[in-house]
């Protein structure tokens, strides 16, 4: 009979074998954000992370996970006081010499493919084009269905040494709803 302890213990190493050094799955607010990234950054110093690096670590996480905040279809909220809180998994790690960031949430199926036309936009650019991009994005408004200023995968792009890689999996047979994940080299 397996125990909750060796679930846990299992799920531990699942996590190990696949060099995840950091991880959360839950509910994230804006509060969440800045203790895990108050955490990632003492584990890096520990593991006494290259400051360079460490820093564009920093940046890729803190996009991803404020993508989870405000774009997750599973969310919770109050108005009084205003509270919002987003669903999603969030894990750095390391392959091999390079980190990477992973995260992955529950997004509305009329998103998917503008999404998946987005990222594959930006993975054929190579950097001069994504700093050319990203310079074009900054003088434009935001697109109408943003919630910041519509630069974060393209942020996340340029901190990568490798393009961004995605996957999307259809959570239920309308596809209604997906489950999309990022994830980013550094």
């Amino acid at each position: 009979m397996t125990t909750w302890a060796d679930d846990y213990d299992q799920y531990r190493q699942w996590l190990s074998e696949r060099g995840i050094i950091f991880s959360f799955a839950g509910y994230l607010s804006e509060d969440m954000l800045t203790t895990l990234g108050d955490a990632l950054k003492t584990r890096m110093a520990l593991a006494e992370t290259n400051a360079n690096v460490a820093k564009r670590v920093f940046s890729v996480f803190v996009e991803q996970v404020q993508n989870i905040i405000r774009y997750s279809s599973e969310q919770v909220s109050a108005t009084a006081p205003s509270i919002r809180m987003s669903s999603g998994i969030v894990s750095v790690g390391l392959d091999g010499e390079r980190f990477f960031v992973i995260c992955g949430n529950i997004v509305d199926g009329p998103n998917v493919e503008t999404l998946r036309a987005r990222l594959e936009h930006l993975a054929s650019l190579d950097q001069d084009q994504l700093k050319a991009y990203y310079r074009e994005k900054l003088r434009e408004p935001p697109e109408t269905d943003s919630q910041g200023g519509s630069i974060g995968l393209i942020e996340i792009a340029r901190r990568s040494s490798a393009p961004i890689a995605f996957d999307i999996a259809w959570v239920d047979p309308a596809r209604t709803r997906a489950f999309f994940v990022i994830k980013a080299y550094i």
